[in-house]
């Protein structure tokens, strides 16, 4: 079993990932700037901020696996990317690192546009670009870390939470879609893919796209 911690872990991904680890026997810890009245049992909650690396750092001491599950919305806008940045070059090699990004960055079709370039909604073009970016940080980064990088379907979020199934398809850089086009995976299953891959690791310092 592994030591996860989850940054954002109080938050629509960040709380499934948690419920599921736990789920599977891991230790779990949750970071996130308050602690939720409303806790997953088995799960261990700290205060700490994505903007406070240094603090992070020692929170995360002894972690196996660091899953970001924060936003760059509101205002963690702009500040995601150089913050991730700064906390994996902070990290132990040893220790790896996944990332939930967003839908924007994966492909149409194989060695086609981004979703990103397309008809996407304007708010959420920003977090998309920068989610884009800690992509490519972690593909730039000189080191032997470990890491992985998430799209989540289109469809993904909390007005459309879904249910956990148990599974789930994965695409490689393309977004994953049903025979109808639509694009989308539950919160619950999310997280099922999530845990997959910490547990047989599949991509080795590389992106996957999840949907149904």
């Amino acid at each position: 079993m592994a030591l996860i911690a989850v940054l954002g872990g109080t938050g629509y991904a960040g709380r499934h990932i948690v419920a599921e680890a736990v789920r599977r026997g891991h230790t779990v810890v949750s970071i996130a700037r308050s602690v939720p009245a409303e806790r997953v049992p088995g799960a261990t909650y700290l205060e700490g901020s994505l903007l406070d690396v240094p603090g992070l750092v020692a929170q995360l001491a002894g972690v196996d696996v660091v899953i970001s599950a924060v936003s760059p919305r509101g205002e963690m806008a702009g500040l995601v990317r150089p913050n991730l940045e700064a906390l994996a070059s902070t990290l132990p090699d040893t220790v790896r690192i996944g990332i939930i990004g967003g839908a924007g960055g994966s492909l149409v079709a194989p060695g086609g546009p981004r979703v990103i370039d397309g008809d996407f909604p304007e708010e959420f073009t920003a977090e998309g670009f920068e989610m884009i970016g800690v992509l490519d940080d972690l593909r730039s980064e000189q080191s032997d870390r470990d890491w992985f990088f998430v799209h989540p379907a289109g469809g993904f979020g909390a007005w459309a939470p879904g249910e956990r199934t148990g599974r789930y398809r994965i695409g490689g850089d393309v977004i994953v879609t049903d025979d109808d086009g639509v694009s989308f995976i539950s919160g619950a299953d999310l997280a099922v893919a999530v845990l997959d891959e910490i547990e047989n690791p599949r991509h080795t310092r590389a992106r996957f796209t999840v949907g149904y």
